[in-house]
């Protein structure tokens, strides 16, 4: 299988830790340039530290100047890797319009910004990689998740109507759908649930590693093996894709 990437200008958004930061590493493997962008900066520099060559930027996905500077410093962008930290839990009534205000800015409007950036590029060359990051609740709703749940399928309803308008550019539009992957968002789900249900965190994860039919949470790179597949010449006939990559735990069958 011909990946294709040597050389090619990949940019990962959030990609300092966990899913991220396993994807660009999958780039910077097969050769690619990677920029990864971020806010932390000890995050940035680990990261760094694996992968000689790449670029890191600090830059807040919300934030438009910072999605500008982490174009800026990528260069013609050949592959985007539209990915963010998941807004907070929270049952509805719990969450007034700033919270569903700023969901928006992360998980819309991060990915919207950044494709709008690199997209002339894309379209002028006739080759064009965008993969968004997004979760299996898109495909089944996940308990507790109330703003990931909504503004998700807002990201697929826009990635799927973008597909359409980009491909005759030869530009791929795909969306990975993650289940339960052993990060930190997912440890801080825990200790969340943890502390209003009383319930400890190992527990917790047993529980839920019996609804899983491979009985156990994902690590990382297995979901960045996706990412950087769809990323690559090899999946060069798949677009507007929604692909979970979750251990089974989506019941449904699309």
């Amino acid at each position: 299988m011909k990946f294709g990437l040597e050389g090619k200008s990949v940019l990962v958004m959030a990609g300092s830790q966990g899913i991220g930061l396993a994807s660009a590493q999958g780039f910077h493997q097969l050769g690619a340039r990677v920029t990864i962008a971020a806010r932390g900066v000890a995050a940035l520099d680990e990261a760094l530290a694996l992968m000689p060559g790449a670029i890191a930027v600090r830059a807040d996905v919300t934030d438009p100047s910072g999605i500008a500077d982490a174009v800026a410093a990528a260069g013609a962008v050949d592959v985007l890797v539209n990915n963010a930290g998941g807004p907070p839990a929270g049952l509805f009534d719990a969450l007034d319009d700033s919270a569903w205000q700023s969901a928006v800015d992360l998980t819309l409007m991060s990915a919207v910004r950044a494709t709008r950036a690199v997209l002339p590029h894309m379209r002028a060359q006739r080759w064009g990689r965008i993969v968004n990051i997004s979760s299996y609740g898109v495909k089944q709703p996940v308990p507790n998740l109330t703003l990931s749940n909504a503004i998700r399928m807002a990201v697929l309803g826009w990635a799927k109507t973008l597909a359409d308008q980009v491909g005759p550019d030869n530009v791929t539009v795909n969306t990975v759908c993650p289940g339960w992957t052993r990060t930190a968002r997912v440890t801080s789900l825990f200790e969340k649930q943890s502390r209003e249900s009383g319930v400890g965190q190992d527990a917790l994860s047993r529980d839920l590693e019996t609804q899983i039919p491979l009985r156990r949470i994902g690590e990382p790179e297995e979901i960045a093996n996706m990412v950087v597949f769809l990323g690559s010449e090899a999946a060069s006939y798949i677009t507007g894709a929604a692909i979970q990559v979750d251990g089974g735990i989506v019941k449904g069958y699309a």
